[in-house]
C-alpha cells in the first residue's frame, strides 16, 4: 500500500501506474488474508489428523506443519492503513529534500 500510496500521490488517481501498483496491492492483501490463511487452517487440520494416525504407531514422529500463515482481516486492515502512512510519509519527506 506504501507504494500505490506513493504512485497516487506522485501520478494521481487516473495514471495507468496507479492502476497496476493498486492491482498489486490487493493481489497481496488477497494472498496474505485468503490462499496463506486457509492453507494454514488446511495444515492445523492436517496436523491433528497425522497426530491421531500416529498416536498409535511406533513410528518417531514427523515434523509438523507451519500453522501460521496468513493474517487475519484486522491484521491485514492494519498492515494496508500503515502503508497508506508510510507512503504519505514518505513522500512528504521527498518531497522536503530529505534524503538530499
Amino acid at each position: 500500500m506504501a507504494m500505490t500510496t506513493a504512485v497516487a500521490l506522485e501520478q494521481g488517481l487516473q495514471s495507468p501506474l496507479f492502476a497496476i501498483a493498486a492491482c498489486f496491492s490487493l493481489i497481496v492483501m488477497y494472498d496474505a488474508m485468503g490462499v496463506r490463511r486457509h492453507a494454514g487452517l488446511q495444515a492445523e487440520l492436517v496436523n491433528i489428523l497425522a497426530a491421531d494416525l500416529l498416536a498409535a504407531s511406533t513410528e518417531p514422529s514427523r515434523r509438523k506443519l507451519k500453522e501460521v500463515l496468513g493474517h487475519t482481516p484486522l491484521e491485514v486492515t492494519a498492515g494496508a492503513a500503515l502503508g497508506v502512512f508510510t507512503g504519505v510519509a514518505m513522500m512528504y519527506l521527498a518531497k522536503r529534500g530529505f534524503w538530499r
